[in-house]
């Protein structure tokens, strides 16, 4: 079977799962994540720390703040914002802040001897630059204490059926990242893409030795939905990450994106979501 065919029979399998059509709804009882996120979320809020999906019992946390990178993205961060945002991540224990480059070194040094990564985005938001830039954009932010990127897809390639490009993009970036042990996240811009485009996008990055897939960059008007965590957990299988990020605000969605399948949590909300304090945060995107 040639690339094309693989590629569609795959996209077909994946997408008869998520409509409810296929026999893994047998064994998961109608509790699992794709096609039971509301039955999940009782489970979850009744104190269940497992969950069925897609067959698999999957880690439901009671600490969601292992899951999550705090993130502060604007243009207009100041550098009192980016301290408060680290300080932040060490109180509360999250994984990782997440920070355009100009901020890497900064949020390198304020979270030194901590347990709190920093994440830094490449070719942001658009991800229309070329595989050299992103890759030389992803060194520099390696070199600033950086130990995670998240980079956007070429989201035109992709669309215009260019795989060959989007796969070498990405491995381009993978390659720097892994050169000093560090991870690449690949954004892949669900609400730019039909279901189809998101399958094989997910299966690009595994391709492209990718360390997680993530939906969302939080500017192309759509975030995180639970069922496009489901697509990506079912297009790339339980090894690779999953991120869900954009419009993730409170523990209830935290909670739904991992029962789905999601590893990793980006949000600007990350304080309201462990605590159910303060305000939702939603504008520090």
């Amino acid at each position: 079977m040639d690339r094309d065919r693989l590629i569609e029979a795959v996209t077909r399998e994946v997408l008869a799962v998520l409509a409810g059509g296929a026999d893994p709804c047998d064994a998961c009882h109608g509790n699992c994540a794709v096609h039971s996120a509301d039955k999940v979320r009782q489970v979850v809020a009744s104190g269940a720390d497992r969950v069925s999906f897609h067959g698999q019992a999957e880690e439901v946390p009671l600490d969601l703040a292992k899951y999550i990178d705090h993130t502060l993205l604007k243009p207009d961060a100041t550098a009192d914002d980016i301290d408060t945002l680290t300080a932040e991540a060490i109180t509360y224990g999250f994984k990782a802040v997440c920070v355009n480059p100009t901020w890497v070194k900064r949020a390198s040094q304020n979270v030194r001897g901590s347990d709190v990564a920093v994440a830094s985005v490449i070719g942001f938001p658009f991800g229309a630059t070329t595989p050299d830039v992103k890759a030389m954009e992803a060194r520099r932010v390696l070199r600033d204490g950086a130990r995670e990127i998240d980079m956007v897809i070429n989201i035109g390639a992709l669309k215009s059926g260019q795989y060959d490009e989007v796969r070498a993009d990405i491995a381009r970036v993978s390659d720097a990242a892994h050169e000093v042990g560090a991870l690449n996240k690949v954004i892949i811009e669900t609400s730019l893409l039909t279901d189809e485009e998101k399958v094989i996008a997910s299966k690009l990055a595994k391709e492209g030795h990718a360390d997680y897939v993530k939906t969302s960059t939080g500017f192309a008007g759509g975030g995180a939905t639970v069922y496009d965590v489901a697509l990506m957990r079912e297009a790339v299988g339980p090894k690779l990450g999953v991120k869900a990020s954009g419009g993730v605000r409170t523990r209830e969605d935290a909670e739904e994106m991992i029962a789905a399948g999601a590893t990793r949590i980006g949000a600007s909300a990350g304080i309201h979501i462990v605590s159910g304090e303060g305000a939702s945060g939603g504008d520090r995107y």
